[in-house]
């Protein structure tokens, strides 16, 4: 059940939309079910079309009467005094009646605020309902003895109320909000984009372009051309004593009023953390400890990636609620550049897993992002990553779905249910591009599995090393794959018994579906030693270093997906 808080100023304009025929016909039957004082109080939808306007303007009279005597007496204009919440049920939810629904409205105005309970001197207000699965709730917030009413946090309080209400009435059980979600598209903005056959309202498309940019800019500038490239309008607020950037509004492609001019949505309306000052602070922070605005080295960045992985999953454990939001909301910046440089048949799932994320990167934690100054950098060098074709790119793949599991858990650990379920939707995209991504590189290890003699030599190195897992990983349908990655371990220099030592001394495999697959990609992140010593070498001999395990040479940046809403 979704309760939505808004205000305005004209109350004779809401009751004709409330009893109208809606926007596209959606409205019938409209009628009132539930009201500050019902008995005698005038119901528009209940009399012929030819009475009706009269009844809306009489009823829009008696409902601001209080409003008027306030403003008799103060000299002043209300600002702002009309007080409108739809409360909707979820899909598939079970019919309420018009004496349910009179007391959903009755508990919700109870909860924000607008008519306590046992209190004769509330607000006045209504409940119209004209479809079966929601009712509008209107009110002009003026009490009776003419003070304003206390609805401060209305919009949190109606969602508590409406999470009670689902548990009475055996509705589905929604997670609690705490603030922090942008704001949905409204039914014009749905309806407009049905109409141009897009796929997505135009301001969900500029949420996720915006974000998706934000992740691999280096600077506010860099954040605004790139958009433009997309051929996404911005406007510029300019303050007008400074005469500084103070905000920014952005337009999709083709979107245009009846006037024809672009739809402009602020950062803020877009999601909280796309408003200027927030964009500002993530940039300024990362510049503040020692990332200042350059181009990567020509450094393998996925092996990098892999790295600040680890280290954020380490931050979760940490106990520093502020140090792993800022690393949540880092984690959500490298699932966007990891889309961009990933294998293609993979990038569908991935934009998806980062679209999810969008959500579960956002909480009422104040995040430290200095502390997560690190990761950010990594995500926007993996820009820059070439595909990676081979185990790599699909060790970090594996390594982004851990992660993912670890937020949801974090997130229900401290009660952020929106939180813990976007984390638990990106999931499952996740593990859908991890399955795309993976099985090519398996197939092709356990085709190249090594003899059966050097296999055997390494299975009594699993039992020796791993005992307790031992004939889980030997059981595991991946063993072949990772036989042969432990073959190339050895070659790369590495003494087989302790780097399974090493590699299971992390994270615990109890849990693992797959413990010789979280072996495996572990193996295949844990740089070559001979490569390193030569590296070593030549550096001390004055030459150029060689090239590490995983160095590659970088590409210049994968442009954007420059996709627009699908428009006729």
């Amino acid at each position: 059940m979704v309760p939505d808080v808004s205000t305005g100023e004209r109350t004779r304009g809401l009751l004709a939309y409330l009893f109208g025929p809606g926007r596209r016909d959606e409205h019938t039957d409209p009628h009132i079910v539930a009201a500050f004082a019902l008995p005698g109080l005038p119901d528009p939808g209940r009399l012929a079309l030819s009475e009706r306007q009269d009844a809306l303007t009489d009823l829009a009279k008696y409902l601001d009467q209080p409003v008027r005597v306030r403003e008799q007496r103060t000299g002043k204009k209300v600002p702002q005094y009309v007080w409108h919440c739809p409360v909707r049920t979820a899909p598939g939810d079970h019919y309420l009646t018009d004496e349910e629904w009179a007391e959903v409205a009755r508990r919700v105005v109870e909860a924000t605020g607008i008519a306590p309970r046992d209190d004769d001197s509330g607000c006045r207000w209504i409940a119209v309902r004209h479809a079966g699965d929601h009712i509008h709730i209107m009110a002009t917030s003026v009490r009776e003895d003419g003070r304003r009413p206390n609805t401060h946090r209305d919009g949190a309080r109606a969602q508590k109320a409406c999470r009670e209400i689902e548990k009475e009435f055996g509705l589905r059980q929604l997670k609690s909000g705490d603030m922090t979600a942008p704001e949905n598209p409204t039914s014009a903005e749905r309806a407009k984009a049905d109409r141009m056959g897009a796929a997505v309202t135009s301001r969900e498309w500029l949420r996720d372009q915006a974000y998706a940019v934000l992740a691999s800019a280096r600077s506010e500038e860099e954040f605004f051309t790139v958009l433009s490239t997309l051929g996404i309008k911005a406007k510029k607020r300019i303050g007008p004593q400074t005469g500084e950037v103070t905000g920014y509004s952005l337009a999709a492609p083709g979107d245009t009023n009846t006037a024809g001019e672009p739809v402009y949505f602020s950062g803020s309306t877009l999601a909280p953390d796309l408003s200027l000052n927030r964009i500002r602070e993530v940039l300024t922070t990362q510049q503040a400890a020692g990332y200042p605005v350059a181009r990567p080295r020509p450094e393998n960045p996925w092996a990098h990636a892999y790295e600040a992985l680890h280290d954020t999953a380490t931050v979760l454990d940490s106990g520093d609620d502020a140090a792993a939001q800022a690393h949540l909301a880092a984690l959500g910046d490298l699932l966007h550049t990891a889309a961009r440089s990933a294998l293609p048949d993979t990038r569908a799932e991935l934009r998806a897993a980062a679209a999810e994320f969008n959500r579960a990167r956002r909480s009422v934690i104040r995040a430290d992002h200095i502390s997560a100054a690190a990761m950010r950098a990594t995500a926007k060098n993996l820009v820059h990553a070439p595909s990676d074709p081979g185990g790599l790119a699909v060790a970090v793949i594996f390594a982004l779905l851990q992660l993912a599991i670890a937020a949801a858990h974090w997130y229900e650990q401290r009660g952020y249910q929106q939180q813990a379920a976007a984390a638990h939707a990106t999931v499952t995209h996740l593990r859908a591009g991890y399955q795309q991504a993976a099985a090519p590189v398996l197939a092709d290890l356990a085709h190249r599995t090594p003899r059966p003699e050097i296999a055997q030599r390494f299975e009594t190195a699993v039992r020796q090393t791993i005992p307790d897992q031992a004939d889980r990983i030997l059981t595991d349908p991946a063993w072949p794959a990772l036989a042969t990655t432990l073959a190339q371990a050895e070659t790369a220099g590495h003494h087989v018994p302790n780097l399974l030592r090493q590699v299971a001394a992390g994270r615990e495999l109890d849990s693992a579906q797959s413990p010789a697959e979280v072996i495996n990609w572990r193996l295949t992140a844990t740089p070559n030693r001979r490569a390193q010593a030569a590296q070593a070498r030549s550096t001390t001999a004055g030459g150029t270093p060689a090239a590490s395990a995983h160095v590659q040479a970088s590409r210049p940046a994968a442009a954007p997906d420059r996709r627009t809403p699908r428009r006729s």
